[in-house]
């Protein structure tokens, strides 16, 4: 039995654009190609599929993931491995649960005693927190992903973790803001997503609409709509229409 790309790209969530752009790197060809230019697939690819975004999930690029595939040689072994990887990864979500939960608790009451919060290990701030998530969230944009994962691949561990805290960072700020109540298009707002964008486009250039789509991307992607909603709820909403104001004001 064989699936059209449209029914694999419902069954796993995975949008057509994406399996075409992992056939053409060859991470997934289709079994074939139909005479009406349809890519199908069999059980065999859905598992391939099921490991690629596996190890998407725990963080690999796909270059990596490419070398990950042409190297194992049993797939029950190979499971096996992405199953320690998954055990891993639901450890580091608790631990980035109890991260957030502690902030959160820090936050209140140092505005219940009225002074600024004390941070006396910094580092307590990202315990959980790894680069890779922000590569997962950019599944839908596979161009700029690649971009991401090219520039990663010549920095430093420590470069890497320093990037990672400053987009803590952001969302941090950008929640304050939020609870502020200062509404999306406002200036303070707006000078935060500046930074944003201009930190994407030195890795390459993103047109309107795509920065529109990565937007909206924050409440329509499961993984991006849960890092922000950890921060603060509505977040998401929030980071999703000051990028829209600032793409129609400052992008035309």
């Amino acid at each position: 039995m064989d699936w059209p790309i449209a029914e694999v790209a419902r069954m796993s969530g995975v949008t057509a654009r994406t399996l075409r752009h992992y056939d053409a790197i060859g991470l997934l060809p289709p079994a074939r190609i139909g005479a009406n230019g349809h890519r199908y697939y069999t059980a065999r690819q859905l598992l391939v599929l099921q490991q690629i975004l596996v190890l998407r999930a725990v963080g690999l690029g796909l270059p990596e993931i490419g070398r990950v595939l042409a190297d194992q040689v049993d797939e029950v072994e190979a499971l096996r491995g992405h199953h320690r990887r998954l055990l891993a990864e639901r450890d580091r979500l608790g631990a980035l649960a109890a991260t957030v939960s502690r902030t959160i608790a820090e936050l209140e009451q140092s505005r219940k005693d009225g002074i600024p919060m004390a941070i006396n290990r910094p580092e307590n701030l990202f315990e959980g927190v790894v680069p890779s998530q922000y590569q997962e969230n950019l599944r839908d944009f596979p161009e700029h992903a690649e971009a991401v994962a090219r520039h990663v691949a010549g920095m430093s561990l420590r470069d890497i973790e320093a990037g990672q805290r400053e987009r803590t960072a952001q969302m941090i700020r950008l929640a304050e803001l939020m609870a502020a109540g200062h509404p999306a298009d406002a200036e303070p707002v707006q000078a935060e997503i500046d930074a944003q964008y201009r930190t994407l486009t030195a890795l390459r250039a993103v047109s309107t609409d795509e920065y529109r789509a990565m937007g909206r991307s924050c409440v329509d992607n499961d993984a991006w709509r849960t890092a922000y909603e950890a921060i603060a709820p509505g977040l998401a909403a929030y980071q999703r229409d000051a990028i829209d104001a600032y793409a129609g004001t400052r992008l035309g």
